[in-house]
């Protein structure tokens, strides 16, 4: 652990003018805060937030960066509040440390709820000020180089996960491959310990075979360089061990088929001699075609620059050769932290575009699940290259289509998206895009996403747009019923509604706009006496009975039963009055009313079997329909529109299926008798809209 002299030394050698004082203020503080208090590794806690500031310090970030990580867990295991780091250390110190403040564990929230909510603050505090992220990652690190002190493997389990599904991508994408591969590596040692080892004796095994091969290649690749007049440095390595396995598992190979197992690195002193070496070496050895990428020309979007190329080796030895300039390499160890330690005060550079994404993924995702699907879709994938078409470069996951590219350059282009050209060429959406294709995108501003799209697009931003729009029109769909139902409840109330009624009606249901009421009445959410209690309270007094506003209230009679004995309707069957009608009577239990011919029946056999009528009384029966419509614009409306022709309340609307080009509901109404349901389905049945009714 570093001392505290250490610390401030380590700061001030790189940035003399750093407010010495304040450093050893803020160390001191983290010491006090945390006390007593130990690691699962029975060092002093403190320890941690010192060993990430060391880090940080590593990166040669600025003063506030690193008193951040002194004081990053003093909110959330001490008694330190924000507002006592703002008096010590002031707003942008204070401002930092919430960021970067662990959120506290909801134990009574799943798994997944936890890991996206956690995601959601991490990534809007993140998309404030950079630093936060950067802070996070170095926390992350060092708390993967003492996880095996942890006792709970599952504990061990989850935070490794969480590391190589969140932190690892990260770290890649804002360039920080020393970061990124150091996670990796712990993180797959605990979940694929014996992965882990078969790979580690092999290299093992390597190692003590080639006898300083990894030596020789980069002796003489060096060699050649400088007999054509470059000045380069050459180091060779192997592959970690993920690498490999990661490869192994992406080309279904064993270990002994990963041919470029040595990885080796060219530094020159300019972009040019960077080509130079390139040429050489591909007229040196054979280069397989394929595996050359030009990362300096068009960097990703991590600001990372290199040549990558393949080579042939004299014993026919695939050996990978990456070529970058001394300054380019600083950048893509480091990425973004590089970046700012040398430019801070270009403070929007932080803000880079795949960041922007993420944000907007943020605002649309539904729930946790869809959040945690999108970003690792939009964090965690091997690019492709496509252009506009006047030569605007997108970067894309590889699978990426027309939509996803759409999506890309604007999320209203997305929406409005009706077809493509790739290379001049019309092609069908779901076409794949491959390096350097040129696509137009075709639009329509009427037009809306296809649900359909979701099974081709691959970007967390199309998927999240494309859910979102399909979301919001099934809502106006919904809210479409809502209002003929709502207009036929404002019939019945004894008072003219006008939209002063209308916005104390809001008030009083605690709604923010009238849509919003139309879509609680369509989706059933409200009874027909609740919104008219609440356009006009006290209208409903007296008429408790009255069928005009009973929806769910139930006055059936059916006869055959002892006086006082109660009953249920099924809801296997839904048996409505005119059906043939049988009890179940059940020791302890109501008896269950079925129809006839349900077959649920057959599991009653050893119960009572009661012969039964139905009575005078049907105000309330429940009719079960499942509708499959069309899925286009205006279907769920006229599906409405026949309900209220045939004077039936919906109870219950539910989308059960989305199976493009049809949508399928589980429909709950209000009939008189099994002649009105036939009349409603047979009218159904005849609608253009309607693909299938059927009662359930």
């Amino acid at each position: 652990m570093l001392r505290q002299y250490e610390l401030v030394e380590k700061v001030l050698e790189y940035d003399p003018h750093a407010d010495e004082a304040m450093l050893n203020r803020a160390y001191v503080y983290t010491v006090q805060k945390h006390g007593t208090q130990k690691r699962a590794s029975g060092d002093p806690y403190f320890s941690h937030p010192v060993e990430v500031a060391g880090l940080m310090t590593d990166l040669k970030l600025d003063q506030s960066t690193i008193i951040t990580a002194l004081l990053h867990d003093t909110v959330e295991d001490t008694l330190a509040t924000i507002e006592d780091i703002e008096v010590h250390f002031g707003p942008e110190v204070a401002r930092l440390v919430d960021g970067v403040t662990k959120l506290s564990k909801i134990e009574t929230m799943p798994e997944n709820e936890r890991a996206a909510e956690n995601l959601r603050k991490f990534l809007l505090a993140m998309s404030e000020d950079i630093r936060v992220l950067l802070v996070k990652l170095a926390d992350r690190l060092h708390n993967m180089r003492t996880l095996h002190f942890i006792k709970s493997p599952e504990k061990r389990q989850r935070i490794a996960r969480e590391t190589m599904d969140i932190y690892a991508p990260l770290a890649e994408r804002v360039g920080m491959y020393e970061y990124m591969r150091e996670m990796q590596a712990l993180a797959f040692r605990e979940l694929e310990p014996e992965g882990y080892a078969t790979i580690e004796t092999r290299l093992e095994q390597l190692r003590s075979q080639d006898g300083g091969q990894v030596d020789d290649i980069a002796l003489k690749v060096k060699q050649r360089l400088a007999e054509a007049g470059l000045r380069v440095e050459v180091s060779g390595r192997e592959k970690h061990p993920f690498s490999i396995w990661h490869k192994m598992a992406e080309r279904h190979v064993s270990f002994e088929q990963v041919t470029d197992i040595m990885a080796f690195r060219v530094l020159t002193d300019s972009e040019e001699d960077c080509y130079r070496a390139l040429g050489i070496l591909h007229t040196t050895w054979q280069f397989l075609p394929g595996k050359f990428k030009d990362y300096i020309s068009t960097p990703k979007t991590n600001g990372y620059r290199s040549l990558h190329t393949s080579l042939m080796y004299e014993n026919s030895m695939r050996v990978e050769v990456q070529i970058r300039t001394r300054e380019m390499h600083r950048r893509n160890e480091f990425g973004l932290a590089a970046h700012w330690a040398y430019k801070q005060s270009d403070k929007a550079d932080g803000q880079v575009g795949w960041l922007r994404d993420l944000i907007e993924i943020v605002e649309q995702s539904h729930d946790a699940e869809e959040l945690l699907e999108h970003t690792r879709l939009a964090i965690y994938q091997d690019r492709i290259f496509a252009f506009t078409p006047k030569g605007a470069l997108f970067q894309l996951p590889k699978g990426a289509t027309a939509v996803d590219f759409a999506f890309a350059v604007h999320t209203d282009l997305g929406l409005a998206c009706v077809g493509a050209k790739i290379n001049g060429r019309h092609m069908p959406l779901r076409t794949p895009l491959t390096n350097g294709d040129v696509v137009e995108i075709i639009k329509n501003p009427g037009a809306a996403p296809q649900l359909s799209w979701l099974a081709f697009v691959v970007t967390g931003k199309a998927r999240a747009a494309i859910r979102r729009a399909v979301r919001l029109k099934e809502r106006d769909e919904v809210a479409a019923i809502g209002s003929k139902l709502f207009d036929e409840i404002a019939a019945r109330v004894p008072a003219r509604i006008g939209k002063k009624a209308i916005r104390s009606a809001l008030q009083r249901l605690r709604m923010d706009e009238p849509e919003d009421l139309m879509y609680a009445i369509g989706a059933a959410k409200l009874t027909d006496r609740e919104v008219m209690e609440a356009l006009v309270p006290g209208c409903t007094a007296g008429i408790e009975d009255d069928e005009h506003w009973t929806r769910r209230e139930r006055a059936i009679s059916v006869r055959g039963l002892t006086p006082g004995v109660a009953f249920d309707l099924a809801t296997c069957c839904h048996p409505v009055p005119g059906d043939r009608i049988v009890g179940i009577r059940r020791k302890g239990e109501t008896v269950l009313v079925h129809a006839i011919d349900c077959l649920e029946l057959a599991s009653g056999v050893d119960n009572d079997w009661i012969d039964l009528a139905w009575g005078s009384r049907s105000v309330g029966a429940l009719g079960q329909l499942s509708v499959t419509l069309y899925d286009r614009p205006g279907t769920l409306a006229e599906m409405a529109g026949i309900f209220a022709q045939n004077k039936a309340n919906v109870t219950s609307l539910v989308q059960t299926h989305l199976d493009h080009p049809f949508t399928t509901y589980d429909i709950e109404i209000e009939v008189q008798d099994v002649a009105h349901l036939n009349r409603i389905l047979s009218a159904l049945r005849a609608s253009d809209a309607v693909a299938q009714a059927d009662r359930q």
